[in-house]
């Protein structure tokens, strides 16, 4: 472990300070009953350091953080350095690496969350929180904090609680949710079943099941904006258009009657219909510029 200071001439100093010592056992029946769940885990895979993952989750389970125990415990029973260990937990952002709160409230501060009012909400979140970002409430309810794109950017902006869904976010919205959240209110999220604690959420992600009632029925899925493209490789259509369809010609295009792979009226995608500029339709080749000779000119 080193530390760098000034010394008095504004120079840097480097001083090596004292190791950690080892980090302490979990208590026997702690270590009993992880143990237990731990090669339930390693079971699952041919190479027991492909455990690892999971591992991490299953120690946060038990402290809501992964622990230089945790670390340890994993290193041993994987056969692994700590080094080895550590790399892997400081390196995922899902391991948290100091004691945080019953939920985790990730805003999504990505390019498309963001200009849809992500920035907004994070902001007004941290005020109305009292705290910033991977910081918890006075009460260890709530640990706020930024996060990056999760995957759903057709419900922006995005609030993810405990890696659930919380879709189409406004900040009075997300206020109220935290405010839910430190009440003890039950909360659904918008795709999925109702949550449940960091520390819970930890043990299903290490590969236990939901033992909650009719939690697994509740499981989420994609959203009705995640199916259109589907829906319309069926041959469903979709109730509205996003994109209108080109009413009148270009002066430059021929009308669409005179386009031979012309889509069928109608179609989602006619407003994309081939151009007679398109250099990749074989039927409209491109034709020489001013400033370039014809083959009979250059000859």
């Amino acid at each position: 472990m080193t530390t760098a200071e000034r010394d008095a001439g504004g120079r840097t100093a480097v001083s090596l300070g004292m190791p950690q010592p080892p980090a302490p056992d979990y208590p026997a029946e702690v270590r009993e009953r992880l143990a237990a769940d731990a090669q339930e885990i390693i079971g699952r895979y041919p190479d027991s350091r492909s455990a690892l993952l999971p591992m991490l989750h299953l120690v946060q389970s038990e402290e809501g953080h992964v622990t230089r125990t945790g670390m340890q415990f994993c290193a041993e029973l994987l056969d692994l350095t700590a080094a080895e260990v550590t790399a892997v937990a400081t390196f995922y952002t899902m391991y948290r690496r100091k004691p945080s709160g019953d939920y985790q409230v990730g805003v999504c501060t990505n390019t498309l969350c963001a200009v849809m009012g992500g920035d907004a909400i994070f902001d007004e979140l941290k005020e109305h929180l009292g705290v910033g970002n991977q910081e918890t409430t006075e009460d260890g309810k709530v640990t706020l904090e930024h996060i990056e794109c999760n995957a759903a950017c057709d419900f922006a902006p995005v609030v993810m609680v405990n890696w659930e869904f919380f879709d189409n976010q406004t900040p009075e919205s997300a206020k109220r949710l935290v405010d839910d959240l430190r009440a003890g209110a039950e909360v659904h999220p918008t795709r999925g079943a109702k949550l449940c604690t960091f520390k819970e959420t930890a043990r299903i992600l290490a590969g236990f099941p939901d033992e909650r009632p009719g939690a697994v029925a509740e499981s989420g899925g994609a959203g009705p904006a995640s199916l259109i493209g589907l829906r319309m490789a069926k041959g469903e259509e979709p109730a509205a258009r996003v994109v209108s369809q080109r009413s009148e010609p270009h002066p430059d295009n021929p009308p669409p009657d005179a386009l031979e792979d012309q889509p069928p009226a109608g179609h989602p995608s006619s407003h994309d219909a081939p151009q007679q500029t398109s250099a990749s339709d074989p039927a409209h080749p491109p034709t020489a510029s001013a400033d370039e000779p014809t083959e009979e000119e250059g000859a």
